[in-house]
Formats: C-alpha cells, structure tokens, sequence
C-alpha cells in the first residue's frame, strides 16, 4: 500500500505486518497452499504469492520489515536547526511581516537544506514534530475592552432585528398542480 506525501505505516503497524509474514514463513514450511495461507491470515492470494517467492530465494530474513519505505527529508537534526530558524522569524529571512505560510517555510527549507517539499509534506512534518497552525487575534491597540462589553449588552439588542420563527412545515409549502 502507497500513502501520498511520505506518509505510511506507524512502527506498531509494520510490526504487526511483519509478524504476520512470519506465521506465513511457518506455513510454507508446512506446504500449505497459497490460497490455504491467505485465507487464514485473511490477506490476497498475491501477496502469499510474493511472499513465498521471497522465502524460497532467501529464506526467512527475507520477510522481515525492511523500515519505513520513505525517510523522513528533514532528520531529526536537521529538523532542529530548521526550528532554530523559524525561532528567529520571517523578518530575519527577508520576508517583511512575522507570518509564517507554508510557502515561506517551503522557500527556507529549499534556502537552507537544498531540499523540496510539498506544501501538505511540511504540514505533515510540522504535525508530527508537534507544530500546529494558529491564526493570531487582531486586536486593534486602542480598543477599549469595557466599551465593547457594554455596547454588546444595551446597545446589541436594540440594532439587532428580531428573529423570524419558522412554523413547522413552513418550508414544505408547495403549490399541487391537478391534471
């Protein structure tokens, strides 16, 4: 199975992948069918098929997980030093406000390591290193929080109009044309 954007199988996952190619190991020494082993360990015909031609060139080994089947762009290192960058903010990288788009992190990522991404991959990346996206509140200086609080509680109900009810069925109002 292929997952978009260097996504895939979490350790748990492969493990378990892994276990079950080494209960088929067992049953090929047994001489079970092919169809016999993929409806036991409930997985396609194909893959027992795949499965067997590895064992038979090369053994048992030849079944364990070979890892994920994508490193990662950025190791953990790197990864590192890329948040020392954004630590130091758009403005330090030529960019004139303190946003952070994924499109500029794509840009110093390519500036930095020489390396490309997909806009999604960097999402992907920033999720699991724990980043998350966060619209700031644009909060005007001179606003007066008191003001605020007291124009929505007398004057609010004044401007606002009141609400229409709907009466049930009100929406299934329609003419019947007779024949």
């Amino acid at each position: 199975m292929r997952y978009p954007q260097g996504g895939g199988l979490t350790a748990e996952r492969q493990a378990f992948r892994e276990q079950i190619r080494m209960e088929a190991a067992g049953m090929f020494a047994d001489c079970l069918s092919n169809a016999a082993i993929a409806k036991e360990l409930r997985v396609s015909v194909r893959s027992v098929q795949r499965w067997r031609r590895s064992w038979r060139e090369n053994g048992q080994p030849a079944l364990r997980s070979q890892g994920p089947a994508c490193r990662p762009k950025l190791s953990n290192d790197l990864f590192a030093v890329l948040e020392e960058e954004l630590a130091k903010g758009p403005v330090a990288h030529g960019w004139p406000d303190q946003r952070w788009t994924l499109s500029r992190i794509k840009t110093l990522i390519g500036r930095r390591f020489h390396k490309t991404m997909t806009l999604s991959g960097i999402s992907q990346m920033l999720r699991r290193h724990g980043w998350s996206h966060q619209v700031p509140a644009r909060r005007a200086l001179e606003r007066d929080e008191e003001a605020v609080a007291g124009w929505v509680k007398e004057t609010w109900p004044q401007v606002e109009a009141p609400r229409r009810r709907s009466r049930p069925g009100s929406s299934l109002k329609t003419k019947q044309v007779s024949r």
